[in-house]
């Protein structure tokens, strides 16, 4: 039976005989991407200490990142090209084939580029389950399914620590990607089975490729930086990641095909500093997702699950407030956008002494009011960025809130990674370099989150 023939008491409910297997497919593409991270960033230690590759550590993260930016900006044109059904199975094959890669990964270069090839499907399989939505379910019940999907996130950060923990505590890292290889198959069966057949038309749509391409530049220049022997040469490498940041932002706004909207980069308009808000902030914490759990084994002799769950305090806390002020009025949340940001910087700068230097109770709670801050703010960001960008863009503004996030994870990661080498962290995690030079490598980047909070001073008015 299907969702637009359901009797008037199935169609407002989820669960009945005809809906439920539809949102378990929903569930399960929203928890491949979901939990990626959490399990990943538990088991990297062992990652790092089988096949080596310390130097790389962050590109573990800004690969796959960068990857889910690229998908996520061409998952429409893929829909248009292929049909929604074929372009979601495609995109599921292609993360079943990333997870695999980096689970046979015999060096670690290897390694980073199955999670930059996971990250390419998994970023277009959440772009895609979410136009999925309409396809499958009644529009009367399209809020509920929203809210309902975003539960995943939350259940990602109980269990992705705990299965990344498992498979690092038996010493089959491996595992952990394997387990994720057989979900997608599972997920490539159903959306074969359940999404509807649709002709694809590949004359419609435009890929924004330039911009695309001076982000992957200007990113991987960024985590090149880590991997030189000269400092110069480093510095020079750095600010060519930031010049092609810059560029980018030029190119976007010139552009009739773009990326972000073409207020991005104005400071003077709501959109503009909202992303900019979003961006700052996420490059200021990503690097404790990735060196977190790394810095707690060795610091507290701490097992990988005991380490997932106290990074996983971030996600908690984010969590938790966001469900406190979820329904705080519109015209309450400028108190909020600056708060929030301001709890953020707190808690990075708390989260910069606690990781290397703290106890475990510490740093759990640094993290958790870190978390807490992106709770506080980030639903009001999104909406006044989305709410300031002209109407024939605020579509585009929508997409833009997670695009910056996940650009601003991205160059996080790749600058903690340059970070970390320079600072003497490329071959492992040394108890007393950590001590001496950890709050350093964390507070790197305590500017971006000032930035951030000057940005959402203005956008707060």
């Amino acid at each position: 039976m299907s969702a637009g023939m359901s009797s008037p008491n199935a169609s407002v409910r989820l669960i009945d005989r005809a809906l439920a297997p539809r949102f378990a497919l929903l569930c399960l593409g929203i928890w491949l991407n979901a939990a990626d991270t959490l399990v990943t960033a538990t088991i990297m230690p062992s990652v790092a200490r089988d096949i080596g590759g310390y130097q790389y550590f962050g590109w573990s993260v800004a690969a796959y990142l960068t990857g889910s930016i690229v998908a996520g900006a061409c998952s429409g044109k893929l829909s248009l090209a292929l049909g929604l059904r074929r372009a979601t199975a495609f995109s599921g094959l292609v993360y079943a084939i990333g997870c695999a890669m980096s689970a046979l990964a015999p060096a670690f270069v290897t390694f980073i580029l199955g999670r930059l090839v996971q990250g390419l499907g998994a970023g277009a399989v959440v772009a895609l389950c979410y136009v999925a939505i309409s396809a499958l379910f009644p529009e009367r019940l399209w809020p509920r399914v929203y809210g309902a999907v975003a539960t995943v996130w939350g259940a990602a950060t109980l269990l992705g620590p705990t299965l990344g923990g498992l498979f690092a505590a038996a010493g089959f890292w491996r595992g952990a990607f394997w387990l994720f290889v057989a979900q997608a198959a599972i997920f490539v069966g159903a959306v074969m089975a359940m999404l509807p057949a649709d002709k694809g038309d590949a004359a419609r749509g435009r890929v924004p490729v330039p911009q695309l391409a001076l982000l992957v530049l200007a990113v991987s220049l960024i985590g090149a930086a880590g991997v030189v022997a000269s400092p110069h040469l480093a510095i020079g490498l750095a600010v060519g990641g930031a010049l092609g940041m810059a560029a980018m932002l030029a190119v976007n706004a010139r552009t009739p095909h773009r990326l972000l909207p073409r207020s991005a980069a104005d400071l003077s308009s709501a959109t503009g500093l909202g992303l900019l808000t979003i961006f700052a902030t996420e490059t200021a914490a990503i690097g404790f997702t990735v060196y977190g759990p790394a810095f707690i084994q060795t610091q507290h002799h701490a097992s990988p699950l005991l380490a997932g769950y106290v990074v996983g305090a971030i996600a908690a806390g984010w969590t938790t407030c966001a469900l406190l002020v979820g329904k705080v009025p519109a015209e309450r949340d400028g108190r909020f956008v600056r708060l929030g940001a301001l709890v953020i910087l707190a808690g990075a700068l708390a989260s910069a002494w606690a990781t290397p230097r703290g106890t475990l109770i510490e740093t759990a709670l640094a993290f958790a009011g870190l978390g807490a801050g992106f709770g506080l703010c980030h639903a009001f960001i999104a909406r006044r960025a989305i709410a300031g960008a002209p109407a024939d863009e605020q579509a585009m503004a929508s997409g833009a809130v997670p695009t910056s996030q996940l650009i601003g994870g991205a160059t996080g990661a790749a600058g903690a990674g340059a970070m970390a080498n320079l600072l003497g962290f490329s071959h492992g995690i040394d108890p007393a370099l950590a001590q001496s030079h950890g709050p350093l490598l964390f507070a790197a980047f305590t500017p971006l989150a000032v930035a951030g909070v000057l940005a959402a001073w203005r956008l707060g008015r």
